[in-house]
C-alpha cells in the first residue's frame, strides 16, 4: 500500500507544470491579435484605395482592411457588412511586349510553346458590402492562386455573409 501511494505521488509532481502550461497557453492564446495578411492587388472599388495598388489585405478585430505598400493608403470594411464573396480565376501573360516579339518570332510554331510557359494564375476575389449609410458597394482583389478560397472561408468563419446561388438552392429543396 505505501508502494501504491508513492508512485501516486511522483506522477503529481509532473501534473501540476504540464497543468500549468496549458492554462497559460489557453489563456493567452484568445488574448493575442489573431491576424491574417495576404499580399494583393487592389484592382478597383475599396474605399479610397487607388486602383491596381499592390498592398495587403489583412483581418483583424472584426474588420477587412487594404493597406497600401507605401502606408499612405488604407481602407477597411465591417466584415458583418459584407454581403457576398465571390471567387474567380484569371490568366495573365507574362514578359510584356519583350516574350509577344519573341513569341511571333520563333520559327515553326515555337512561339505557342512558349506561350504554354509565359503564364501565370491568380485569382480573383469580389466582395459586396454595405457602407455605414446602407450604401452598396464592390470591390475586386487579386491575388496568387489558391488563396482565394482560403480568404473566402476566413471572411465566413469570422462573420461575412455569403448569397446562395441556384444551384445551392435546388440542392437544398431536394
Amino acid at each position: 500500500m505505501v508502494k501504491k501511494l508513492r508512485s501516486r505521488e511522483r506522477g503529481r509532481h509532473y501534473e501540476w507544470p504540464l497543468l500549468a502550461g496549458l492554462a497559460l497557453v489557453s489563456f493567452s492564446t484568445p488574448l493575442m491579435a489573431q491576424e491574417t495578411t495576404k499580399r494583393v492587388t487592389h484592382i478597383l472599388g475599396f474605399g479610397d484605395a487607388a486602383n491596381n495598388a499592390n498592398g495587403e489585405l489583412s483581418i483583424r478585430e472584426g474588420s477587412l482592411r487594404f493597406q497600401k505598400k507605401d502606408a499612405a493608403q488604407s481602407a477597411q470594411v465591417d466584415l458583418n457588412s459584407i454581403q457576398d464573396v465571390v471567387l474567380g480565376q484569371q490568366d495573365r501573360q507574362m514578359g510584356g511586349t519583350a516574350m509577344a516579339v519573341s513569341r511571333a518570332a520563333t520559327p515553326y510554331g515555337g512561339g505557342r510553346v512558349i506561350a504554354l510557359f509565359s503564364h501565370k494564375k491568380y485569382d480573383t476575389v469580389t466582395l459586396e458590402y454595405r457602407d455605414p449609410n446602407g450604401g452598396f458597394h464592390g470591390a475586386i482583389f487579386q491575388m496568387d492562386k489558391g488563396q482565394g478560397e482560403a480568404l473566402k472561408t476566413e471572411l465566413v468563419a469570422k462573420g461575412a455573409h455569403l448569397k446562395l446561388t441556384n444551384t445551392e438552392t435546388k440542392n437544398e429543396t431536394k
